[in-house]
């Protein structure tokens, strides 16, 4: 349940690597509590291009465009039988959004205007990805397949078919010439966009991969899930460079910084007991809460924890002037932090 925006008062430091600068996280805004009219759970985070709006998707099938500057809402769409996934076209007019009626709709970010809707699934769609060149928009769904259309006229380019299993993540990388995707069959795939031939698999993890995403350079792809780490693969070869662990057992999301030099990560709790706690007492009054965690990629050092949703963290995003970082829990919040050089 997406029930309020909290900009929360928050200063953690952050060392980051010797060529980049101190940061803190730290509140901009007094704390600020918001209540929405949605009663589902939100399911992902997104900011604009140009870092002003943050739109977040919800099961209730609402989704609300907030300004980052004051929190105030904009607008508010909604996706027919709820919203799993939202993100911005690279040039700020569209929004895209994936959902539980096996659709992926096209919206006019100035009003919220539907444009199409992109069928041909007949299960979820729990993610979706834009090219970076904005001409093509990629799904990732229950039925274990990952789809690419055309966004200027919705047509269907390929359907990547080798997943075993539901796929829960997709993203092009920087580049725009791979997809890589990541699935409950505990792989992470790669992928040519202009063919749609599988590159390579990646078979490391020990458990499902619920997120994937590309270093800012492109170098490396990153993978998290159900066996408690960020797993990062060098794309050249498929070899893996380091994995991040420590304290969550579940990393649901993660997103690096546009300078690549640290990443955030996002998960449920500490432990199997605090999982089975939350089970029997339910999250208000489970010891989950230290869910948001900072990382250094040099060396993959645990630097900070922000201490501030009480249940498991489902997505986070950072935006794109290296800002913001924003957090969306099932405990009803989205968290916005102020990210600042010192």
């Amino acid at each position: 349940m997406v029930s309020s925006v909290r900009f929360a008062a928050v200063a953690v430091a952050l060392a980051c690597a010797a060529a980049a600068p101190a940061l803190h996280a730290q509140s901009l805004h007094a704390t600020l509590v918001r209540r929405f009219p949605h009663a589902g759970i939100g399911r992902q985070v997104a900011f604009s291009p140009d870092s002003r709006i943050l739109a977040t998707s919800s099961a209730d099938g609402s989704i609300t465009m907030r300004r980052v500057a004051d929190g105030a809402t904009v607008r508010t769409i909604t996706h027919p039988g709820g919203a799993t996934a939202v993100a911005f076209t690279r040039d700020g007019t569209m929004l895209v959004s994936g959902g539980y009626d096996a659709t992926v709709r096209l919206w006019r970010a100035s009003d919220g205007a539907p444009i199409r809707a992109l069928p041909g699934r007949r299960q979820t769609v729990w993610a979706v990805a834009i090219s970076p060149d904005g001409q093509r928009v990629a799904s990732a769904g229950e039925d274990s397949t990952v789809r690419i259309w055309r966004l200027s006229d919705g047509a269907l380019l390929h359907t990547l078919r080798g997943h075993e299993r539901n796929v829960w993540s997709v993203a092009f990388s920087p580049d725009g010439k791979r997809i890589a995707s990541s699935s409950f069959d505990k792989t992470v795939k790669l992928w040519s966009v202009e063919t749609g031939a599988l590159e390579r698999t990646l078979t490391d993890a020990t458990e499902a991969v619920v997120h994937v995403a590309f270093s800012p350079d492109g170098s490396l792809v990153a993978g998290s899930g159900d066996d408690s780490s960020v797993k990062l693969w060098r794309v050249a070869d498929g070899s893996l460079v380091r994995a991040l662990t420590g304290g969550s057992s579940h990393i649901y999301t993660f997103a690096f910084s546009p300078d690549g030099q640290w990443l955030a990560s996002g998960g449920r709790g500490q432990s199997a007991m605090a999982t089975f706690w939350k089970q029997l007492a339910g999250y208000r009054w489970s010891p989950n809460g230290k869910t948001v965690r900072l990382w250094r990629m040099r060396d993959g050092a645990l630097l900070s924890v922000l201490a501030d949703h009480v249940d498991d963290v489902w997505s986070l995003a950072i935006s794109p002037d290296g800002a913001w970082l924003a957090s969306a829990a099932e405990d009803g919040t989205v968290n916005l932090y102020r990210l600042r050089p010192q």
